[in-house]
């Protein structure tokens, strides 16, 4: 069974590594096919300022106007239920040594909503 804190490690699948795109990001360490879950990059957290807390997925993932994976919105967990979370799955087969991208908001949205807005923007 899986608890939070095994969200905050990143699959053997993936590592953090030097990016072309800016600082640090997340890299396939084989080849990873199309529909893959890439697993949890945030969790829903009320302490937090943009309301969630991120994992190393969410830490170091870069923004990219064309990208290989897309942030779902998920309001359960298979294991933990009830628990409000962002995972992220591929939209493209990923090749060995590729860096892990998604399309995403760089500043948080004034809107109470803005999960929903960023949601319709994808």
């Amino acid at each position: 069974m899986s608890s939070i804190s095994d969200f905050y490690f990143l699959p053997s699948n993936l590592t953090v590594a030097k990016s072309k795109i800016d600082g640090m990001g997340i890299f396939a360490t084989k080849d990873i096919p199309l529909g893959s879950d890439l697993g949890v990059s945030h969790i829903f957290d009320q302490t937090n300022d943009d309301r969630y807390s991120r994992t190393e997925l969410g830490k170091f993932i870069n923004h990219h106007e064309i990208p290989n994976s897309k942030a779902n919105f998920y309001k359960q967990h298979p294991q933990l239920g009830d628990l409000r979370h962002i995972r992220i799955k591929t939209i493209k087969t990923i090749k060995k040594g590729e860096e892990i991208t998604i399309k995403y908001i760089i500043n948080q949205l004034k809107s109470p909503n803005w999960e929903i807005e960023y949601e319709a923007t994808q």
